[in-house]
């Protein structure tokens, strides 16, 4: 089970404010401040329904498959690890051109900001795995606590990005590049324990 700290880090990388900044400085443009504010904090609250009860179905549906533990940190250590290379990858590829601007609706809180933009596939993946592989209610609520807190930092930089949008997203951009490398080698650092918990399970 990785710790605090390491869990925050992948998690932040994969459902952090660094995919979140540019789509949403595009979908609220030509928005007022006052829309823009409720589109950022419905977004949030969705976001965070959505990653917590597709935690919990997820988590009851990796049980009754009876899946060992060592096999489904396995595959988080996976997830993260292609994730995280990915968004290595993606650093050095051109910015794809941008689609004509829609008019902002509260409704873009839901669908493209909430899902898929701030929960990403991988991101409900990694959450699902790392609350299957914690031991007890304390280390769950721990992860429910860091989802919580990301979703805030999300929150804040959404606001933010009206008035500070250019330094808030160069920040983002360095800090993403960073933790992108860590989150690789934390990747490949569960894959490797994993595998070691495997191979003394089997004896070989």
């Amino acid at each position: 089970m990785p710790q605090p700290i390491e869990i925050f880090t992948l998690l932040f990388l994969m459902i952090g404010p660094f995919k979140v900044i540019g789509p949403f400085a595009k979908m609220t443009e030509h928005a007022e401040t006052k829309l823009t504010n409720q589109i950022a904090v419905q977004a949030t609250l969705f976001a965070v329904l959505g990653v917590l009860l597709a935690s919990f179905l997820g988590e009851n549906i990796l049980d009754n498959f009876g899946i060992p533990v060592p096999i489904l940190a396995l595959t988080g250590g996976l997830i993260l690890f292609l994730v995280a290379l990915s968004n290595v990858i993606q650093t050095y590829t051109p910015a794809p051109e941008t689609e004509n601007q829609t008019i902002p609706t509260i409704r873009m809180a839901l669908h493209p900001l909430a899902f898929p933009t701030i929960v990403t596939p991988y991101g409900i993946a990694a959450v699902i795995v790392l609350m299957s592989i914690s031991p007890g209610l304390h280390e769950k609520l721990i992860i429910g606590a860091i989802v919580i807190g990301i979703m805030v930092l999300n929150l804040i930089a959404m606001i933010l990005t009206r008035y500070i949008g250019k330094f808030l997203f160069l920040f983002l951009s360095i800090l993403g590049s960073v933790l992108a490398v860590v989150q690789v080698a934390l990747g490949m650092k569960i894959v490797y324990n994993q595998l070691k918990v495997l191979f003394n399970f089997t004896g070989i």
